[in-house]
């Protein structure tokens, strides 16, 4: 018997020079409407990097490179649909020209501030970016 287990999906976040964070809107449900990190499920056969570079490309137009870690996040109610478990990556860019594509209905740098409430477990997932990086001040750290 095949057990069941939680999905696996990641998400990538950019932030710019100006302290504001790429995100997209999500155009399909849970949280139609909300703002969210950029981010998928993970294809079988498929590692956790490739995908959090895939879904990027896709629902931004922009290619990245998966820099770190930022966390694991396995909260089992983090999404309505069932148990995820979501791995953070912090990418970089070599430009911020960015077009919604995919499950996104928009993308735009935003801040914390104008972005709440986020989709999901986002504004934790970002939180804790900000406190690693020491960096709340909208200057880009460099990670």
């Amino acid at each position: 018997m095949k057990p069941v287990c939680p999905l696996l999906t990641v998400d990538g976040i950019l932030r710019n020079g100006e302290g504001k964070f790429l995100l997209i809107r999500r155009r399909n449900p849970p949280f139609q409407g909300r703002w969210a990190l950029p981010g998928g499920f993970v294809d079988v056969g498929e590692t956790v990097e490739a995908a959090c570079a895939r879904e990027m490309l896709e629902e931004t137009g922009l290619a990245v490179t998966v820099e770190r870690l930022v966390g694991v996040y396995s909260d089992p109610h983090r999404d309505p649909r069932g148990h995820t478990v979501g791995i953070a990556f912090a990418c970089s860019c070599e430009h911020e020209d960015h077009a919604a594509g995919d499950d996104a209905e928009e993308a735009a740098w935003l801040t914390l501030d104008e972005a709440r409430p986020l989709a999901f477990d986002h504004e934790k997932i970002l939180v804790n970016y900000l406190i690693q990086t020491g960096r709340t001040d909208g200057e880009c750290p460099d990670d």
